[in-house]
């Protein structure tokens, strides 16, 4: 299907996916007085003496803002805030359907972690919760980390951790089909931007594999390198322990797991077959990934997962954020932590009972998933 075209025709239709309704009717004048002029100012003065009584009385008890600087959109790059709005309406739209959250996607015309962060804090009074998206690695740590120590509500960069949690969930069942433990295991992750990052932190927290390797377009990230920047070089205190070096066709020869979240068709037939027997492969570069999955199964690969909803085991963030927020919000959860993050994987993996190769994650449009996840966090 011609998935450009309609989608192009559809948002001019609709010209934008998302709205906003009242609670309640304004059909008569009492109802007017009570939720505007004079009754209004009662509530306000009653909140301007007791501040930690807003999520009781306004919506931030259920709304998140969706913010954007448009500086690394899909696979589409710096594209701008205004490019990144029907993503962010998009992000909006599965926060109501799955989870029943009123998101309100918010694009930034600002750039830098300084001008982020003020415009971010400024408008947290609004909202229950933050949702960053797309901002470029390695401002999205600085972002994220600043905003986490300032403000009293969650605050979650989800290319980071949402793309973290659902990996960590497939490997799960994966290691399971497999018959392999993730502490035994020699991963190998080709990406270290945003979500490579957080992928390589969460499994490290959740496993310490037996050996955990980063690479990026340059080659594996070793301490013979000078060009790191000071975030990939904080990942040398628990990836290569080796101190290796060489690129992505070294790194892969006798390993068990690749994951990628780089570039298409990087990797080949020639490298899958140098991995252990039945290796796993998390190709989820879009639109389209390190190497297909037809041909990676040829060489091999016992799973595969991909980015894409037209192949089997998509990893796809929209599984996680609903129910993290949802609990969050529901259970006045001001931190996501990393316990947080392992315990929603955990939940997640739970979901399908049988996993087979074909089937390691549930489908986004799983009903049972967002309040699975939402129980946990608390």
């Amino acid at each position: 299907m011609n998935y450009q075209d309609k989608a192009l025709k559809a948002h001019k239709k609709l010209r934008g996916k998302i709205t906003i309704n009242a609670k309640d009717s304004l059909d008569s004048l009492e109802k007017l007085s009570i939720y505007y002029s004079p009754g209004v100012g009662a509530v306000s003065s009653f909140l301007a003496k007791n501040p930690q009584e807003t999520r009781n009385y306004t919506w931030v008890n259920n709304s998140v803002a969706v913010v954007s600087d448009g500086s690394a959109v899909l696979g589409l790059g710096n594209i701008g805030p205004k490019a990144a709005l029907p993503v962010m309406e998009g992000k909006a739209m599965i926060f109501k359907e799955f989870a029943g959250i009123d998101a309100v996607p918010i694009v930034l015309d600002v750039h830098t972690a300084d001008e982020i962060v003020r415009v971010v804090k400024a408008i947290a009074p609004s909202f229950g919760g933050i949702n960053l998206e797309d901002i470029a690695a390695p401002l999205c740590f600085e972002v994220e980390e600043r905003l986490k120590k300032d403000l009293d509500i969650p605050v979650m960069h989800d290319d980071q951790h949402g793309t973290a949690i659902v990996v960590l969930a497939g490997l799960i069942n994966a290691t399971k089909i497999t018959g392999r433990s993730l502490s035994e295991t020699k991963i190998v992750c080709l990406g270290v931007g945003a979500a490579g990052t957080a992928i390589l932190k969460l499994l490290f927290k959740y496993a310490n594999p037996k050996e955990l390797i980063a690479v990026d377009s340059q080659g594996i990230l070793s301490s013979k390198r000078n060009d790191l920047n000071p975030d990939k070089d904080g990942l040398l205190r628990f990836t290569n322990g080796r101190d290796v070096q060489g690129t992505i066709e070294d790194a892969l020869v006798a390993a068990d797991i690749f994951i990628g979240v780089s570039r298409p068709n990087v990797v080949t037939k020639e490298m899958i077959k140098s991995m252990h027997k039945d290796p796993i492969i998390f190709a989820m570069a879009n639109p389209e990934p390190e190497i297909q999955p037809h041909d990676a199964l040829d060489a091999g690969a016992a799973i595969v997962a991909t980015g894409r909803s037209d192949f089997p085991n998509q990893v796809n963030n929209a599984l996680v954020f609903p129910g993290i927020f949802r609990g969050a919000l529901d259970n006045g959860v001001e931190h996501i932590t990393d316990d947080h993050k392992i315990r929603a994987a955990e939940a997640l993996a739970a979901l399908v009972e049988k996993p087979t190769k074909d089937s390691i994650i549930p489908s986004v449009l799983d009903k049972r998933v967002a309040p699975a996840i939402a129980k946990i966090i608390t």
